[in-house]
């Protein structure tokens, strides 16, 4: 298993509910990612056994090192929830999700709702820590819940035994709209002694660069932007300038095909979500393309008109 190296700057892929699952980690590994992280599981629903839950705790062979995300704040749940993870192999961390805004996590004590309670936050952090066989426990917050008091939250979880943290720069009250706080992740960076990923509308290889630079963080995290765009870690590690309607294709195919594959024939249909993200990268046509796609659920028919579609060359500049 390898290591989480911070040596130089980490490029991460953020836990996003309904994208980030293994067909779409196993694309984006392709192109250098250098850290995945399992779509956010509920550890009630792991200590109940639900079937969909465990099967998000597979990964493909290609994710190493890999994070599985556990939401949750009743330590004995907490607790079993890690001891089900243990018993998963090639896992290099498990990382405590402090950031989703969505109210039936909030309303749980979960997810971003853990900022309003930090001696819980602190407990459920030691108590992954002490039970987890991993050689890393980390940390993905927000500001804050309602206003920004980020230094406080950055100092419980660094003192709680967290090996490193990501820091979705908005509070939890800013959800995915309003501004990014640089500053604060610099100021988070500035306060602690162990590594900071910072996270929130990286959407190029040139806001990467510039926000590493900024806040000074040990690397970023990528969520949204890499929808539709998992090409985007290559742009940033290795420059690559040129998108072409050949990649592109190949990209969608595989992904694709790897959707039908884990998830079978239903997988064709799950995937019209990718499809009206895929499409928007520079194409005539994408809105009826959207609308035909929304109609078919026979996967070889939607492979056909996957293949179609995307084999027409940009008729208008490739967004970045």
């Amino acid at each position: 298993m390898k290591k989480i190296d911070f040596s130089t700057p980490l490029y991460a892929l953020a836990p996003l509910a309904g994208f980030t699952d293994l067909p779409f980690r196993n694309v984006v590994k392709k192109f250098g990612v250098d850290l995945t992280v399992s779509e956010m599981i509920s550890s009630n629903a792991l200590v109940h056994n639900s079937k969909k839950t465990y099967k998000m705790l597979e990964k493909s062979p290609l994710e190493d090192p890999f994070s599985i995300q556990i939401a949750g704040s009743n330590l004995e749940v907490v607790k079993k929830a890690v001891e089900i993870i243990n018993e998963q192999e090639d896992i290099a961390c498990i990382d405590l999700n402090c950031g989703c805004p969505a109210p039936k996590v909030v309303n749980n004590l979960q997810g971003s709702s853990l900022l309003t309670d930090l001696p819980q936050m602190g407990k459920v952090i030691e108590t992954i820590k002490k039970y987890s066989n991993k050689p890393y426990t980390s940390v993905k917050m927000r500001l804050g819940f309602n206003e920004k008091n980020h230094l406080e939250i950055a100092k419980v979880i660094q003192d709680s035994g967290a090996d490193f943290l990501a820091v979705h720069g908005r509070t939890r009250a800013g959800r995915y709209k309003a501004p990014v706080d640089y500053d604060a992740i610099a100021q988070i960076k500035q306060s602690v002694s162990i590594p900071v990923i910072a996270n929130g509308d990286i959407t190029t290889a040139q806001k990467a660069s510039w926000v590493l630079e900024y806040t000074k963080a040990d690397g970023v995290m990528i969520g949204r932007a890499a929808v539709g765009k998992p090409w985007i870690f290559k742009q940033i590690k290795d420059g690559l300038d040129e998108v072409t309607p050949q990649l592109i294709t190949e990209v969608v195919l595989e992904h694709f095909d790897q959707m039908i594959e884990y998830y079978g024939e239903y997988g064709a249909v799950m995937f019209r979500k990718n499809l009206h993200n895929y499409s928007k990268a520079g194409y005539d046509g994408a809105s009826a393309f959207r609308d035909t796609i929304n109609r078919l659920k026979e996967p070889k028919l939607i492979r056909e008109v996957i293949e179609e579609f995307f084999s027409q060359p940009f008729t208008h500049k490739l967004k970045p």
